[in-house]
This record gives structure tokens, sequence and C-alpha cells, in this order.
């Protein structure tokens, strides 16, 4: 990304942690929760590696078109995984803008910004508005959650998800991605 180094490497911490646990929790024994920690994962390394800062490394120039149709690709995968589940679609929306992210960076010269002064670009501005919707819906839908103190039984005697399976942290993994991908769309 185009942008100072220290917020650049932050986000590369951010993501590639994130992309960590989500590779952990495709040990899940739930099969849909497997599936989407993947996509999750993919997500996360590939915006890390999108985030290191050009005056620290910038890529060949045939990097971005990978990424387009390494994206592109699941974009498809997780259009075609929306007909059973709908939060596929964000994951959909997720590889588009990273798909959008990749064109501008191709396009985009050295160590410029992708637009002049016409301002932000419409596509840009909509993944804004649609990725900040999403933090706020699921900041609040993480604030009720009571998470299971311990590993034993719950309150109604059922067995406690384990870490790797409890809805709250797989929110948590798509919020703090979620938030990644404004801090890469803010400098487009």
């Amino acid at each position: 990304m185009h942008g100072p180094a220290s917020p650049g490497w932050l986000l590369v911490a951010l993501c590639a942690a994130t992309g960590a646990y989500c590779l952990l929790r495709m040990r899940s024994g739930v099969e849909e929760q497997r599936g989407a920690a993947g996509g999750e994962a993919l997500m996360g390394f590939g915006m890390a590696a999108m985030a290191v800062p050009a005056v620290v490394f910038s890529p060949p120039g045939w990097v971005w078109p990978a990424y387009a149709v390494v994206f592109g690709a699941a974009g498809l995968r997780a259009l075609w995984a929306a007909r059973s589940a709908r939060h596929h679609l964000h994951h959909a929306v997720g590889a588009a803008a990273m798909v959008y992210m990749a064109m501008v960076m191709a396009a985009a010269p050295a160590h410029g910004h992708a637009h002049g002064a016409s301002g932000t670009p419409v596509l840009t501005g909509a993944l804004l508005l649609y990725f900040t919707g999403y933090v706020l819906l699921t900041g609040v839908r993480l604030i009720p959650v009571v998470a299971v103190a311990g590993g034993g039984a719950g309150a109604d005697g059922r067995a406690a998800a384990g870490w790797g399976d409890r809805p709250e942290l797989a929110r948590a993994c798509r919020l703090t991605m979620a938030i990644g991908m404004l801090a890469m769309l803010l400098p487009l």
C-alpha cells in the first residue's frame, strides 16, 4: 500500500495475526466453520501481504494481476457458497474489494495515489460505506455476547464450544479484517 510505513506494519501484523487465527479455526469439527475460516485465512494473509509498505518492498508488476485472479476465484467460490449460507456474501464483497485494490495498485504509480484531484472514486466510496456499516453492525453484535468461562459444561448442561468454534471469536476475526479493509481503502 502507498502510505506511511508505521501504520502499514501495524496493518500487516493485524492481518497476519487474524489470518493465523483463521488457520487455527480450520481445525474445527464443524464443516461450515472450516470452510469460512479457510476463506478468511486467505483474506487475512492476502491483506497482510498487500499492506507491506511500498518503501520497504515494491512487488513486481505481475503480482497485482495475480492477486486479482486469486481473489476473483475466492469471490466466485464465496458466491457459490452463499447459496446455502448468506454470510458468504460478505466474503464475496471482501474478495471483490481485494480485486479492486489490486487493479488500483497495478495502475498506480510507485509512490502516488490512485485518484487525482477529482476526489474519491465511486467504487471506493461504496466499499468504504459497506465496510464502515459492517464494522459498526458487527461491533454492536459483539457487545451482548457472553463468553463461556472455562472448558466445562455451560449452564444448560451442554459442553462448551472449543475456542476455535466460538462465534464471538469468529465475529471478532471478521471485524478485525473489515477494519483492516477500511484502513486499506482510505488511501485509495
